[in-house]
């Protein structure tokens, strides 16, 4: 069919280990001759033919003078265990460095091994450029920059040398316009990369600097992460267009653009079944990182062995007969194939996707390429990869489209780190939905703070600007000063912030109903604290989403002519809400992470009746009139129908009370006050049948926060409230 935008597509296609040979198992391969010197090794079938054995060695080390084996129909191993060349854990080791043209190279050694390092020196008449130094890694690269020795005066050079990487052979050492440079590797190494650039009138090199990788080298997630979730980021934010046009070889997403991304995986029958299901979960960590943006992407999503099982088919996007939200649901159902083939062949698939990718009939346009709106990377994963089959494959006139990855583990980290960096800051509530190995539990809830008010009050607040941090009024005496105030959020400059000033709702006063049986009144319990300098935005420290902002509503994907009633309706819209509150760890627990998440219900509208009439049994409470104790302004949890609620502990006061959808938290209340106090030092207290806690509704206060957040000034960047 045809669309009236230009189609912005993105293909990922993970390739996994795939067995060579078809049929039924015929005879069993030896066991006796297949061990490995320092390491260990994983069959997918036993001894069985068309089993496919991958050594693993420590950290630092890689299986030497094979990495794999495959069991072959006639029972025997290829390739064969060479007892004069026994199998062993070697150190990792990197290219060599000696390839420096007008200058020298420290050390010089016959091989560089995992913590060598090398350092450069240009003769006379030369400036070195790129790394004076570099070290050896444990993934079989060099740290740092290629470092290149440049002509001080005379050259008629439109480039700059293009260097020569370590491991590889250049040929051509002109860089006027229109000159060109070729690469290549040893016999034992593969280049990745562009093999040939061109100098262009503008003093760049065409595609990219080439990489010789071994074939113990890897990607690690970082790197992955900055060259690809660079070109992700570019192209998943939204942008404006004069001409709906899309220049400089870069694929944008226009307003009312289309971005379709086909996912392909192979699914061969000898790969484990586990690592098919970790690698659906890749896939559906992916979809996740990608929903955090202000675009919906089409997807297509096929999973191959001899057969092709079709999880998504774009087309249905367009029909409505998929939903986004249901994509999870669609990916689980594919079955995985365990009968032992040959594996399905990418090309094709490839192939159809290039005839489907075309440009609409602009005036003027019709000499664009359609590969400038298609982009295809490669994920390869682990050991047992055909780089070479691969990389062809790729499509793309900007940057990086190959990657080597040593696991899935290594992918999920690329994914987990794709848009968590500054760059993204603009976006409120991000947030990892899921615990990492490290149990980092601060880049799950980037944005909470302590709020300590000298030896008397510890509070909980949030980050909702690089400025403010919200919290509760309570947490703060009527003799208090900003000197007496500090907040504790650990970003890039210190974990202590100095305060500028606080300011607490004008209508908040505890005591205002004290003559009429109400000790202790949490009206208005809110506040703002303004911090001395701005914190650093990183993927631990983020500001969180709050009500009726242009921010939010971009989170939520809502139209431009939304409201903030609409807003109130889509997260408060049910009887019974799902909501989420942070508190510490107990004392007596050192185990634990530094905060944990609290899960309660809200109960509202026909149920909310109900939940708050136990505010009556609060302690020295003598009025029967619940409404003097609860107003509308506040959020009812806890108790033990329809499920058992956690309950808030002193110290959580403050606290956001949040929302979660997808990767974007949304800030609905503050943690106010309870009936019971069933815990002082923290931990995952569940509630009683007669205990309830009460949070201050955000869509309640918003004047309050639009007056603050909402300020023009020069001193911060406001917010942008709806009308």
């Amino acid at each position: 069919s045809h669309f009236e935008c230009f189609w912005s597509v993105y293909v990922f296609l993970f390739k996994t280990i795939s067995s060579l040979f078809a049929g039924q198992v015929q005879c069993e391969c030896p066991g006796n001759t297949i061990g490995i010197e320092g390491g260990n090794y994983t069959l997918t079938n036993q001894m069985h033919q068309g089993s496919l054995l991958v050594y693993q060695c420590r950290e630092g080390y890689f299986p030497f003078p094979h990495r794999s084996r495959q069991c072959l129909h006639s029972g025997k191993w290829n390739p064969e265990p060479d007892r004069n060349l026994p199998q062993r854990c070697n150190l990792v080791k990197c290219p060599s460095p000696i390839v420096l043209m007008n200058g020298d190279v420290y050390p010089p050694a016959y091989e560089y091994l995992l913590g060598n390092e090398t350092t450069y020196e240009c003769y006379s008449g030369y400036t070195l450029k790129g790394s004076s130094s570099r070290i050896c890694q444990k993934n079989g690269k060099w740290d740092g920059r290629t470092p290149t020795c440049s002509e001080d005066s005379g050259s008629e050079n439109i480039c700059p040398d293009p260097g020569i990487p370590p491991g590889a052979r250049r040929r051509g050492n002109m860089f006027g316009v229109d000159d060109r440079v070729t690469y290549s590797c040893s016999e034992d190494m593969i280049l990745v990369g562009s093999k040939e650039r061109t100098c262009m009138e503008n003093g760049q090199w065409t595609g990219r600097e080439p990489a010789c990788y071994y074939k113990h080298t890897y990607d690690t997630p970082e790197e992955v992460a900055h060259a690809f979730g660079g070109a992700i980021r570019e192209s998943l934010t939204t942008l404006q267009s004069t001409d709906d046009t899309q220049e400089a070889k870069k694929i944008k997403i226009l307003k009312n653009g289309t971005l379709n991304i086909y996912i392909a995986m192979d699914v061969s029958g000898s790969i484990e079944e586990k690592y098919i299901i970790d690698a659906k979960k890749a896939v559906k960590q992916l979809m996740k990182k990608i929903s955090s943006f202000t675009v919906s992407p089409n997807y297509d999503i096929v999973f191959f062995t001899s057969v092709i099982h079709k999880a998504v088919n774009i087309l249905h996007f367009f029909d409505g007969t998929v939903k986004r939200d249901k994509m999870a649901d669609a990916l689980d159902k594919v079955p995985i194939d365990r009968g032992f083939n040959e594996g399905g062949v990418p090309t094709p698939t490839v192939a159809r996707i290039k005839n489907l990718v075309y440009l609409s009939n602009i005036p003027g346009k019709h000499d664009k390429k359609r590969e400038e709106h298609l982009d295809i990377y490669i994920f390869g994963i682990g050991a047992y990869i055909y780089q070479d089959d691969l990389t062809p494959l790729t499509v793309g006139t900007e940057g990086q489209h190959f990657f080597k990855l040593e696991s899935l583990t290594e992918l999920n980290k690329t994914f987990d780190q794709m848009i968590d960096e500054s760059e993204v800051m603009g976006l409120c509530g991000l947030h990892r939905s899921y615990e990492t190995t490290d149990n980092d539990a601060k880049s799950m809830n980037p944005w909470y703070a302590e709020v300590i008010n000298g030896d008397v009050k510890r509070c909980f607040g949030s980050l909702v600007t690089t400025k403010f941090i919200l919290t509760a009024a309570h947490c703060f005496r009527a003799r208090d000063t900003p000197e007496h105030v500090k907040v504790i959020i650990d970003d890039e400059k210190n974990s202590e912030r100095k305060v500028e000033k606080f300011t607490l709702h004008e209508k908040f006063e505890v005591g205002a109903r004290k003559n009429q049986g109400v000790p202790e009144f949490y009206e208005y319990d809110v506040a703002l604290i303004e911090l001395k300098e701005d914190v650093v935005i990183s993927n631990t420290v983020r500001p969180i989403c709050i009500p009726c902002t242009t921010d939010t509503r971009d989170a939520l994907r809502m139209n431009k002519q939304s409201t903030c009633k609409q807003q109130e309706e889509l997260l408060l819209s049910e009887d019974i809400v799902q909501l989420s509150f942070l508190t510490k760890p107990s004392d007596n627990d050192h185990t634990l992470k530094k905060v944990l998440v609290k899960n309660v219900k809200a109960k509202l509208r026909n149920n909310r009746e109900e939940c708050i009439k136990y505010a009556l049994k609060a302690p020295n409470v003598t009025t029967t009139d619940v409404s003097l104790i609860v107003t509308d302004n506040f959020l009812c949890t806890g108790g033990v129908d329809p499920t058992i609620d956690h309950i808030a502990c002193t110290g959580d006061s403050g606290g956001a009370v949040f929302k979660d959808y997808d990767y974007r938290t949304i800030q609905v209340g503050v943690v106010s006050w309870g009936t019971k106090e069933l815990c002082k030092s923290g931990g995952l207290v569940v509630s009683e049948a007669t205990s309830r806690d009460f949070h201050i509704n955000l869509f309640k206060v918003l004047p309050f926060l639009r007056r603050i957040l909402g300020k023009d000034t020069n001193e911060y960047t406001p917010l942008k409230f709806l009308n």
